[in-house]
Formats: C-alpha cells, structure tokens, sequence
C-alpha cells in the first residue's frame, strides 16, 4: 500500500489494490496566479456572451460527456473505488444536468418586474466573477458539475480545487470542458496545498467560494472567506434520518434503504445513516434489511455485478472501524459485517447495527461508509424527536401510508430536504443543501444558479 499523503503532490491510490496510480505536483504561486488571471479574463468575456450562448455550450457539454464516459467513469471507479456501473450512471447524471440547465436555465435569469409606485424597477440577475470551488472525492464529476453549471449559466467562471486523490478525474474533465467548446480561463483547475487554497480565498479576484466537504473543512474555509468577506455556500456533512412507521411498505422501504446506505459504498453525505423503525415493525424490517444487505455483492469495481466496491481512502476506513468498534462497545448489537474485509484493498464488510440508541457513537457521528445503523422509535412523534436530536440537518426520508401524518412530520424536520415514500437524491429540478452543521447556501434549481448572482435592483424615473 502507498502511504497517504505527500507534501509536494496530490497523490491517487488505487483503492482496489492500494496501488499509487497517479502523482500531480502542486503547484507554485505563480502557477496560481496565471490561473487565476486566467479565470478573471476569461470572467470579463463570459459575463458578456448572451446567455442563449452560454447554455449552447453548456448543452455541447452534455454530449461531450457522454461522448466520454467510459473514459471518466474508469478514472472514477481507479480513483476512488466507485463500481463503474455507478461511476457511469454519474457521468450520465451530469449530462442530464447540463442539458436541464441549457434549457431552463436562462429562465431563471430573467429580469423580474416589480410594482412600484414612483417610475418603473426591475431585478436583474448578475455575475459576481471567478468561483473558487473546494470540491470532495465521493462524486468526482458529479459534485463538481452541479456547482458550476449553474454558476456558469449564470456567467461567472469556475476555479476547481478537487480533492487530491481525484486530480486525474479533475483534470479529465478539464479536457472534457474544453473539448465542448467553452473558452479559456471559464473552468480553471489547481492543484495546491491547504496554503494555497487560502492564498486563492484572500486572492481579490477570487469573488466567491463554495465548499463540499466535512464539518472541520467548512468551518475552515468558511472562516477564511468570512474574513475576506466574500460569500460562501457550504455543503458539508449529514447523518440523515430514515424513518420506517408501522403501517409502512416494508419491502419498499428495506429496498429504499439499502440503495440509500450503501450506494457508493455508503459515502455520501445525504445517505441514509440512522434508520429510525417505528417499533411495531422494527423486527421485520431488520429482518427483511439484513437479508437484502447479505446479498450485496463486494468486490473489484470494474466487475459489472459489484455493487459495493473499495472505501476511497484507508484513514477513513480506520476511522469507521473505530466507529463501528466504539458503538458496539456502547451496547449495539452487531447483526452483520463489522469488520475490515481481509486480503488486498481498501474493503469494509456491509455492516447493520441493530438496538442503537441516542448516546452511542453511530448516532451521534456521521458514519461514512458502508454501516446502517437500526433504532427503534415508540411512535412517529418518538421517530421525529430522535431525527432532529443531531447535530447535521441535510436531508430525511419518511416511509409511511398516512400521507396526512408524513406532511405534519414534514413541517417538523429540521433537514434540508424530505423525501416521503421515495429514495433521497439530488436532482437540479429541486434545491440541495443543509441546515445546522450540514452548511448554509443552496445548489441546484433556480437557487443554484442565484446563489452566485448579484441580484441586482434598476429603478428609472424615480422621482425625490
């Protein structure tokens, strides 16, 4: 296994093999400097293509994608582990974005009239300039693409910090971009060390940042941009509620949970970690969910039938495992997995933990990785008490027939977003993002590409 990290180059390790498959130097101040001049030239001629030519382009980006994706959606799963099915379903995905947003997109830029009494006022929508972007490795393209579409939409430009064990797939779609059509210094990508994100942060031609990322990295970033009094979105962390009522569709839900726990290997920051079971059917949906999860099949992500591949990173699978290992301790009661998977790679077995409670550690942390965590509720208002009783608020998921009930828990769900009776997902028709400890700002939608708009008052003839 290749160690983890080094100080002069972003390193990706194969998490499938712990093989080191890619090696990119960081890059000096003056490396940064060009691209950041490049993304503030290129901000001054994109703000002022029409916007019909920018989601021209953003449509080319669409096919050139898929024109691509079998070469991104390999780097993807060599990257990080992600089975490749996966990885081309999120290549596909981002196709899918470009072209909603090439056609709905210069909508939501349109100048809104308002009613005044003294002359005539509207709302334009403007760009504020380059966007740094700190982006994670869980979505390599995904994460980044439904930040900066948008964003590009609304003519600002994009400078990509991504995650240094997915630079290869940073740089492919750099390729990719160019490849669409869309000019120089409008997507930029660097590779620099925490310093020189800072420098970036404080840069004045930096307008604004946005972060994906955990709790300890927003507060750092958004700290930084705070002090330079830019604005910020933050997308961090979840811990997100799955509840299951008594007169649920169990085998629904057990298969909505499986797909939301354990898709990309259970690191997503919107999966379902707490399953809160009304306690009416919490031994038949464990039952049904253990039998489901068993017959996942863990192995090489490039195999076409694997569905939980390789964890990304091998001090995160350390740190799950100090998770699992604390809330058994705690009292947890272990139906499945449990263990770091043995032989060559970066595995973690599927693992249920049944009979949690609201002290112990997989409650109260975010478990990033393949690990479902069961508790057991009295009732549904029991259900939403221990939903809300965290510190992360990014979205929720509600299992339940009585549509009446789910709306009234729906008013109560201090989360980002509520799905009831369906799978947690983003998608840019509807606006992603948290509460509490799982950020502020929004993405996707028309808040997505507003987020970064200087909204813009114009009043003619107002007279004193």
């Amino acid at each position: 296994m290749t160690a983890f990290p080094s100080h002069t180059h972003a390193v990706s390790i194969n998490p499938a093999t712990g093989e080191a498959i890619g090696h990119y130097p960081y890059e000096s101040e003056a490396a940064l400097d060009t691209a950041l001049q490049r993304a503030a030239a290129g901000f001054a001629q994109w703000r002022r293509a029409a916007v019909s030519e920018r989601a021209r382009l953003i449509l080319n980006l669409a096919g050139a994608l898929r024109e691509n994706a079998p070469a991104m959606a390999r780097m993807i799963t060599l990257e990080m582990g992600k089975p490749l099915a996966q990885a081309r379903g999120e290549v596909e995905k981002c196709a899918q974005l470009c072209e909603w947003y090439a056609a709905q997109g210069p909508g939501m830029l349109s100048a809104e009239s308002t009613l005044v009494d003294n002359g005539t006022a509207r709302i334009e929508y403007r760009p504020l300039g380059p966007i740094l972007a700190v982006m994670p490795w869980n979505f390599p393209v995904w994460q980044v693409l439904r930040g900066a579409v948008p964003a590009l939409i609304a003519g600002n430009t994009y400078v990509l910090k991504h995650a240094p064990n997915v630079m290869g797939s940073a740089y492919l779609l750099l390729d990719v971009i160019k490849q669409a059509g869309l000019p120089e210094g409008v997507f930029e990508v660097i590779n620099v060390t925490p310093e020189g994100v800072s420098q970036a942060i404080k840069d004045p031609r930096i307008a604004a940042v946005t972060l994906t990322g955990s709790v300890r990295a927003g507060m750092a970033i958004g700290a930084q941009a705070g002090a330079a009094l830019k604005k910020c979105v933050l997308e961090l962390g979840g811990s997100d509620p799955f509840i299951v009522l008594n007169d649920a569709n169990l085998d629904e839900a057990v298969r909505a949970a499986v797909i939301g726990r354990y898709a990309n290997t259970g690191q997503v920051c919107a999966a379902a970690k707490r399953l809160i079971v009304e306690q009416g059917v919490v031994q038949a949906f464990t039952e049904k969910f253990v039998e489901a999860t068993r017959k996942l099949v863990m192995g090489d992500p490039l195999d076409e039938q694997t569905y939980l591949g390789p964890m990304a990173r091998y001090d995160l699978r350390d740190e799950l495992d100090e998770q699992v290992q604390a809330t058994l301790a705690e009292g947890a009661t272990l139906l499945l997995g449990g263990h770091k998977a043995e032989g060559v790679g970066n595995y973690y077995e599927p693992t249920v933990l049944a009979d949690v409670t609201d002290q112990m550690t997989s409650f109260r942390q975010e478990l990033f990785g393949p690990v479902a965590s069961i508790i057991t509720a009295r009732d549904a208002q029991h259900a939403l008490a221990l939903a809300n009783d965290s510190e992360f608020g990014l979205a929720s998921t509600i299992y339940t027939q009585d549509l009446a009930l789910a709306a009234q828990l729906t008013d109560e769900l201090d989360t980002g977003g509520v799905f009831v009776n369906g799978i947690c997902a983003s998608d840019p028709r509807v606006t992603f993002g948290g509460v509490k400890k799982s950020g502020f700002g929004r993405e996707l939608s028309h808040f997505g590409v507003r987020e970064f708009c200087n909204a813009q008052t114009v009043w003619l003839d107002r007279r004193a």
